[in-house]
């Protein structure tokens, strides 16, 4: 049986992956959203590279 999540696209399929792993390690939402804002500026700048 297939999920709706199959279907998805990858980006949701990632943030989907993301947000459990994040969670099974109990990261503080407070630090993850420090984390992602690192994150987002990393991957900005080599899209920009690229």
């Amino acid at each position: 049986m297939t999920s709706p999540l199959d279907q998805a696209p990858t980006h949701i399929k990632l943030a989907v992956d993301l947000i459990m792993i994040l969670e099974q390690h109990d990261v503080a939402p407070k630090e993850v959203l420090k984390a992602l804002e690192i994150v987002k500026s990393d991957f900005e700048k080599k899209q920009t590279e690229s």
